[in-house]
């Protein structure tokens, strides 16, 4: 089992490394902004001639890339230490935003380039999580409320999210070179942040006698049953939500918005994931622990997010969307926080990345759903109006197995029915 390293708690560079978790935060600050900014050029590229399940197909490729890196880099580091696996993420992003610059007339170029931001950004997510998680609390810095490492992780991957998605519409419609200014700040972004978290320090002991691989990559607490009735419903709703919101809505609204299509799908993006950003500092407050209370909180607004967005679908009206994308980005945000919450309390070290990674693996479904609809709508002739329908009643479905697993049982161990 991998420990927690240790140092003098009277030690004068005890302060200066409470402050280094910056680094890490940077790191996958940068990598999220990477990650989402493809997101309001989906505009541009179907506008450019691709085909509208082409463009959604890559979207949803970043999951190829975010899903083995998040089930293998959360237990590898568990078991190599939160260094090896995070370190390279920055340069993994830089590579996929440099493909994603020059390669916008070739979709494998473009495909490659999703894959590796998917890499890199499930690598953030299981191990970056997981380092700020432990950089928040002693001996690395002064006792923090429970959740902080949570919070922080939730924060600076929102925010990631939200501001490399506005920047990179913005400059796609309005500034010079549309398929490649915005992938090339972002390089730069990353090989910044690689440097800067290089200098974190490592929290974990890399094992002695580690034992088969096969062993490392085991996540025993998956079958906890408060991750299994909590956790992975909300998990199963959160990018659901968002790719709803700006992926879709945008999208549909085109013909309406026609002056300024891509700003638009960016100003969408952006106002989905400021409220998800922004409600995430007032989810410690509806946080109650021995409860799902912000669990529930959650997934009451998504499955109102997705009433709106049926209707919003239905009468592409601007402010129906800006609602929509209001709700959802709301639900989204206590969302995320809700279950990584719920996995710091499950966690034990030696798997808190690997049961951080099963949680983002679930949660990234999400973003196969627009290319889901795409389909539906085009082979089959069903309604967005109905679709999201459907939707709501799913996510009232995740809404009533958490509310019927409300309070946590005294003794939940991991292999508890």
């Amino acid at each position: 089992m991998a420990t927690l390293t240790t140092i003098d708690a009277r030690s004068p560079a005890r302060e200066t490394i409470s402050r280094q978790w910056w680094g890490v935060a940077a790191a996958m600050f940068a990598i999220a902004w990477g990650g989402n900014e493809f997101t309001p050029l989906l505009v541009m590229y179907k506008n450019n001639g691709l085909p509208v399940t082409t463009v959604d197909m890559l979207l949803f490729e970043y999951v190829l890339g975010i899903v083995p890196a998040l089930l293998i880099g959360g237990p590898l580091s568990d078991r190599y230490g939160r260094r090896a696996l995070l370190r390279p993420a920055p340069l993994i992003a830089a590579m996929g935003s440099l493909l994603l610059a020059f390669g916008s007339g070739s979709v494998p170029m473009l495909s490659a380039g999703r894959v590796l931001c998917g890499v890199a950004l499930g690598l953030a997510m299981a191990v970056g999580s997981s380092w700020l998680k432990e950089l928040a609390q002693p001996p690395f810095g002064p006792e923090r409320p429970a959740g902080t490492g949570a919070r922080r992780s939730a924060m600076c991957l929102t925010g990631g999210f939200a501001v490399g998605a506005g920047v990179a519409g913005v400059l796609a419609q309005w500034a010079p070179l549309p398929n490649t200014l915005a992938y090339l700040i972002n390089a730069v972004l990353c090989l910044t942040a690689a440097a800067w978290v290089a200098r974190a320090p490592e929290t974990l002991v890399p094992q002695e006698n580690p034992g088969r691989l096969v062993e490392a990559l085991k996540v025993p607490a998956a079958a906890h049953r408060r991750f299994r009735h909590v956790a992975l419903p909300v998990a199963l709703c959160l990018f659901t939500s968002a790719a709803t919101a700006y992926a879709v809505m945008p999208t549909l609204m085109a013909p309406r918005v026609h002056d300024a299509p891509i700003a638009f799908s960016a100003l969408i993006t952006a106002v989905t994931l400021g409220c998800g950003f922004a409600i995430q500092s007032a989810a410690r407050r509806i946080d109650r622990p021995g409860t799902a209370r912000a669990a529930v909180v959650a997934l009451i607004l998504v499955v109102a997010g997705m009433v709106s967005a049926a209707l919003a679908s239905a009468t592409l009206t601007l402010w129906s969307t800006v609602v929509t994308a209001i709700v959802l980005g709301a639900g989204y945000g206590i969302g995320l926080v809700a279950g990584l919450q719920e996995i710091e309390r499950i966690a034990r070290p030696d798997d808190l990345a690997g049961l951080t990674a099963v949680f983002y693996s679930a949660s990234y479904l999400g973003f196969g759903v627009p290319a889901l609809l795409a389909f539906l709508h085009e082979a089959a002739g069903l309604g967005y109006p109905t679709m999201f329908a459907v939707a709501a009643v799913a996510a009232a479905g995740c809404l009533a197995v958490v509310a019927r697993n409300y309070r946590s049982c005294p003794v939940c161990l991991p292999d508890a029915g």
